[in-house]
């Protein structure tokens, strides 16, 4: 599959403003994988550096859940602690 093939059928439509946990995976999984730049991610979507790196790190430690708008408090002040 070429990587454009990959993004438009795995990645939200750039613009975004909604943003539920699933979508939050499948542009973390797309850094990940190498499909697109943490760069063009941020600028594609309108992130700061430090929230994808934020998102990241929630998905590397709690899965899909950690995701979540309802649990994202709760492990961030988990991790801090």
């Amino acid at each position: 599959m070429t990587t454009e093939k990959y993004i438009s059928r795995n990645l939200p439509p750039p613009g975004t403003k909604r943003w539920v946990a699933a979508r939050k995976a499948q542009v973390v999984r797309a850094v990940q994988n190498g499909f697109i730049s943490i760069d063009d991610a941020c600028q594609t979507y309108n992130l700061s550096l430090e929230e994808f790196l934020s998102w990241e790190r929630l998905f590397s430690n709690h899965g899909y859940q950690g995701l979540r708008a309802t649990r994202i408090r709760e492990y961030r002040d988990h991790e801090m602690a």
